[in-house]
């Protein structure tokens, strides 16, 4: 996504138009995930533990560590 902010694209998701807003849902979607994972490298990086950034995501340490454990 270049130059799109995800607030951009929150505001998309209202469209009236429904197809451009799932358009705009779906890429929300995808530059969240994005977001997320870039977060979950820097806190591993920082020495963060995976229960402590399971907590901050709200879910259980072998979740997180099962979608970003391997990469």
């Amino acid at each position: 996504m270049q130059n799109i902010t995800v607030t951009a694209l929150a505001a998309g998701a209202g469209d009236d138009d429904p197809i451009r807003a799932l358009n705009a849902i779906a890429d929300l979607r995808r530059e969240v995930d994005r977001l997320e994972s870039v977060a979950v490298r820097r806190s591993r990086n920082a020495g963060a533990s995976w229960q402590l950034i399971a907590q901050a995501l709200g879910v259980s340490k072998q979740a997180v560590h099962k979608k970003f454990g391997k990469r």
